[in-house]
């Protein structure tokens, strides 16, 4: 077990490291940019174009190595087996299971159920779960005291981090760089480029169950990106 959380810790320092790195040279690139000396109209098109690919959203790899360490960067010292449920949260799942779906689960790893939530959580409840491919993904608490038919993909689609709920502003708000997303997802402010990903919710059996969004998008008319 020692040696279990002696790795985890050395992943996440190198991991913090990386992240450290990549804001740096992220923050250093915007800080000497000059819209008259670097206007280049050939390259501003290129980069319009490159919004609408699926490259541009961080992978997997990455998002987990920066969830994990925004989860345990500032509490390595106090790592025990209380933590592995949220290590689980963060690892890679199948995009669909046997019947076309997966199971919402805590971070706990344990299956969601529409009774048991609606039962703990209050309307107008924005709370994560673990869906598709791993993803944070929130579940929302209708004013009929329903859960609502899909959930929104909680990674940031400019750099990858867990996008927070902000209820006072009725928004989510990244706090890495201060892209802001409306109530369904649609992103309002950037530096994101697009809004976030969704997926369908089901009822199997009284199991909240993601099923993959591969539909119009109906926020913004056109395809989803995350298809």
């Amino acid at each position: 077990m020692i040696n279990i959380f002696g790795s985890i810790k050395r992943f996440l320092m190198i991991s913090m490291y990386i992240n450290f790195y990549t804001n740096t040279n992220a923050f250093m690139m915007q800080k000497n940019y000059n819209p008259q000396k670097n206007y280049n109209p050939h390259m501003m098109a290129t980069n319009k174009a490159l919004v609408n690919k699926d490259e541009f959203v961080p992978d997997m790899e990455r998002r987990n190595i920066m969830n994990l360490v925004l989860l345990f960067g500032g509490v390595l010292p106090s790592v025990s087996g209380l933590a592995l449920p949220y290590i689980l949260f963060f690892i890679p799942r199948s995009s669909v299971g046997g019947g076309g779906g997966l199971p919402a689960l805590t971070k706990a790893g344990d299956p969601v159920t529409f009774k048991g939530w609606i039962d703990t959580h209050n309307i107008g409840s924005r709370e994560l779960v673990q869906g598709l491919k791993g993803d944070a993904t929130y579940l929302i608490v209708e004013n009929n005291n329903e859960i609502r038919n899909y959930g929104i993909n909680a990674v940031c689609t400019h750099l990858g981090c867990v996008v927070p709920w902000n209820k006072a502003a009725n928004k989510f708000m990244c706090p890495c760089h201060g892209s802001q997303y409306d109530e369904t997802g649609k992103v309002v402010r950037g530096p994101a480029p697009l809004s976030l990903a969704l997926a369908h919710i089901t009822d199997n059996t009284g199991v909240v169950t993601f099923m993959p969004w591969t539909e119009t998008d109906f926020r913004t008319g056109l395809n989803p990106w995350w298809k």
